[in-house]
């Protein structure tokens, strides 16, 4: 989906049903993530914060990244309303330009549906994490009801598990809500997937 679609409804995206179903969302990533109080935490396409920002007082440091400059607004507006310190927003394209800073967990909801380029977005998400970092991500089951040309039509899991295994050595997913009218206005099923990051291989021992 274009980024100026985003812009557009940006202002009337916190719709009552996009705020249940984050909380819905939110509900699993903690069961998933464990303790978050000294890691720098990613919410990669934030859109207009409604996963993370609760998070921010659970975790040292987040940050809200999203393409669309109409999102990002309305998350600073957000962050600013709240008096969140350990809060920083970005307008960026991680597909073009990717920030130098390391972060210990990244999530992604709802988010790899609209990147036609999946594994080169998995890897750079991999690049920016710490050794031992890990990633979460939100999204729809493959669904044959759908078509758009622009979005996936969700995802098998174990394709991404398989996809993700290069970097990642524990990898796991599982679909945990579905609903009516979820997906392109069709009944759909979202899973949660986590994956922790391979460490740096250590040097094996000299043997005399």
């Amino acid at each position: 989906m274009a980024q100026n679609i985003f812009d557009q409804i940006a202002k009337k995206y916190d719709s009552p049903k996009q705020q249940a179903l984050a909380k819905v969302i939110r509900q699993e990533i903690e069961k998933e993530w464990g303790n978050q109080s000294d890691k720098r935490v990613l919410d990669f396409g934030c859109g207009t914060g409604l996963i993370s920002l609760p998070f921010a007082g659970k975790v040292k440091q987040l940050f809200l990244v999203d393409v669309s400059s109409e999102m990002t607004k309305i998350t600073q507006e957000k962050i600013t309303q709240q008096g969140l310190l350990n809060t920083t927003v970005l307008t960026a394209d991680f597909l073009q330009d990717l920030p130098t800073f390391k972060v210990d967990t990244i999530l992604v909801s709802l988010v790899l549906l609209h990147i036609p380029q999946t594994a080169e977005i998995l890897q750079r998400l991999a690049d920016m994490l710490t050794e031992s970092g890990q990633l979460i991500i939100v999204d729809f089951d493959k669904n044959p009801l759908v078509y758009h040309e622009r979005v996936h039509n969700g995802f098998e899991q174990t394709m991404l598990q398989q996809m993700l295994s290069k970097n990642f050595s524990k990898v796991h997913s599982r679909t945990f809500y579905e609903g009516d009218h979820l997906f392109m206005n069709q009944a759909a099923t979202m899973f949660i997937l986590h994956a922790e990051k391979n460490e740096m291989l250590k040097p094996l021992p000299l043997v005399n």
